[in-house]
């Protein structure tokens, strides 16, 4: 039996003359979480649409659990859970109210796992959705979209309106169904939350995908911007040649540079004078493109 649970060749949909995706070729296996990264308006939600047979592809097939998504959707819809990234609810129930419901449509769930995802994400079951937070409201979509256990999850910004502690017990949540054997497909525009989640990765940009990544290699790409504010004035020659680190500029004993990778010599380089502070400043997925990618231009995965 093959452990293929998702492929996609030559996945293509447009909207009029307008793109979505184009020649989409992807391959997740079981057990694996797949990040699916690109910045807003590059794809991933129309990707995820066009697995769960929610819209047609202009060209090009997929398939999800070695079924053709187009001819057996529903079947393959109710072994899924699934996250929307524009979460639509129904507002004047419960939280409680609107599982139990959405429990049955899937022939009953077990509500102590319920009420334990609910508490696990501090979630309270008993207000009207209406009054709901946007962040509370991403929490149901959570618990929904595991409640059933499901053998593949579809999570489309998942992660977004979670406040911090809220982010590292989904997380939590992603390793067990990881160890449990589940599949999980997460779209994200997020690159320190792809890294910490996911073994590989799927890059897409303005509808192409330009590179698929095992999460060692996406590592080692991994671009910072650092500032080391030190206690006098540093040389800017121990720094010039040190390995992974450019864009070197020291003024009033404050060092800005760009690493790539890791940043090991950069930390024993600096340690040789007295640090004040060290500031991090995250890239944006489109420099990290830029920088690895070749822009728009598609790569070979």
């Amino acid at each position: 039996m093959s452990n293929t649970v998702i492929r996609t060749q030559g996945l293509t949909k447009f909207y009029g003359r307008q793109r979505g995706v184009v020649d989409v070729n992807i391959q997740v296996e079981r057990g694996e979480v797949f990040g699916y990264l690109g910045p807003n308006g590059a794809g991933k939600t129309t990707t995820i649409r066009l697995l769960l047979d929610l819209i047609r592809p202009t060209r090009g097939q997929a398939s999800v659990f070695q079924m053709d998504t187009r001819r057996r959707g529903v079947a393959i819809r109710r072994r899924i859970g699934y996250l929307p990234g524009e979460l639509a609810l129904y507002e004047n129930l419960t939280g409680a109210e609107l599982l139990r419901y959405l429990g049955h449509l899937h022939g009953g769930v077990e509500w102590r796992y319920v009420a334990q995802l609910a508490a696990r994400l501090e979630c309270d079951l008993s207000q009207r959705i209406r009054s709901h937070s946007h962040g509370n409201k991403q929490k149901l979509g959570l618990i929904q979209a595991f409640m059933h256990r499901p053998e593949l999850l579809i999570l489309d910004e998942p992660s977004m309106g979670l406040d911090p502690l809220m982010q590292q017990e989904f997380y939590r949540l992603i390793g067990e169904a990881k160890a449990e054997g589940r599949t999980v497909f997460l779209s994200s525009h997020i690159l320190p939350e792809v890294e910490r989640v996911c073994d590989r990765v799927g890059i897409i940009r303005e509808g192409r995908i330009i590179a698929v990544e095992d999460l060692a290699t996406l590592k080692s790409r991994a671009l910072r911007k650092l500032e080391i504010h030190f206690a006098t004035s540093v040389p800017k020659e121990a720094f010039a040649r040190v390995a992974g680190v450019r864009d070197v500029a020291v003024n009033n004993g404050v060092l800005r540079c760009t690493v790539v990778g890791t940043l090991d010599a950069l930390i024993k380089a600096a340690a040789q004078f007295q640090v004040i502070n060290v500031i991090t400043h995250e890239p944006s997925l489109e420099e990290i493109f830029l920088t690895y990618y070749g822009g728009g231009e598609s790569h070979a995965a």
